[in-house]
């Protein structure tokens, strides 16, 4: 069982939620983004989702657009990210996914991707633009090397679909609660609900929800229903706003603290 699913799972068994937040690597820089994870971790977060900046981020809002932007002027890397977790690894074995699109992933080559990602110590993979019929090329060296490669589904999927891939998920299983991009619109827990219960019961391995979740008030809605509630374009607004300031890392522990006091 992968260290993802094992972390999630001893979560669940003490009746607990998971808090997953996303942030860009590099943005502003990854010697601060370094230091921004070993804040996350300290204040409480149960998983990690690294964004590597691309160039067309077609699933993202402006916030995480922009952040990205800013990623690729401070010359941020795949191979700067995988280094990055390399040494947040020496302190700290909270669960990291990279999460991003496919091209940089091709460009670097798939097999020695998998290899330098599980050398460093990167535990789950995401790209949301490699549907699972086109992942064969990648898949089998994830496999390989113990990496997770994260499944994600939308309010349009279908059911059969969604039965299909939810039986086949690893580590967990990434329900966006609305459709558009990310930071576009506020989520509702409520018409969510049945679409998170439903793929509980069809699903091994547990359920996280994100897109649109910005306030501890909406985390804690949604984790009641998710076994795990992704706060992503909030948080990376907030970086955006405090970039540069000294209280940078005490406003994102203040508010990751708030969330994960929420679920």
């Amino acid at each position: 069982m992968s260290n993802i699913t094992t972390t999630l799972n001893t979560l669940k068994e003490r009746g607990e939620k998971a808090l997953v937040t996303f942030i860009t690597a590099g943005d502003p820089d990854l010697a601060t983004s370094e230091q921004i994870v070993h804040t996350l971790i300290e204040s409480g977060v149960d998983l990690i989702e690294l964004g590597f900046p691309f160039s067309d981020p077609m699933a993202d809002g402006p916030t995480i657009q922009l952040a990205s932007e800013r990623a690729l002027a401070s010359g941020t890397t795949l191979r700067g990210v995988i280094d990055m977790v390399a040494r947040v690894r020496q302190h700290s074995n909270v669960p990291i996914v990279l999460m991003g699109y496919y091209n940089p992933v091709f460009c670097y080559g798939s097999e020695q991707f998998a290899r330098d990602a599980a050398a460093a110590g990167i535990d789950g993979l995401l790209l949301v633009d490699l549907p699972p019929e086109e992942a064969e090329e990648l898949h089998p060296f994830l496999k390989d090397v113990g990496i997770d490669l994260i499944t994600l589904l939308a309010p349009t999927t279908g059911e059969k679909r969604s039965a299909r891939l939810a039986a086949d998920s690893e580590g967990f299983l990434y329900y966006v609660s609305m459709t558009g991009v990310t930071g576009s619109k506020q989520v509702d827990a409520g018409a969510i609900a049945d679409a998170v219960n439903d793929l509980k019961k069809q699903s091994p391995i547990p359920v996280a929800v994100g897109f649109g979740i910005s306030t501890p008030e909406a985390a804690g809605e949604v984790a009641e229903i998710a076994d795990a509630v992704v706060v992503g374009s909030a948080l990376v607004k907030l970086i955006a706003e405090f970039s540069g300031s000294l209280s940078l890392l005490d406003e994102v522990r203040s508010f990751v603290r708030q969330l994960k006091a929420a679920i």
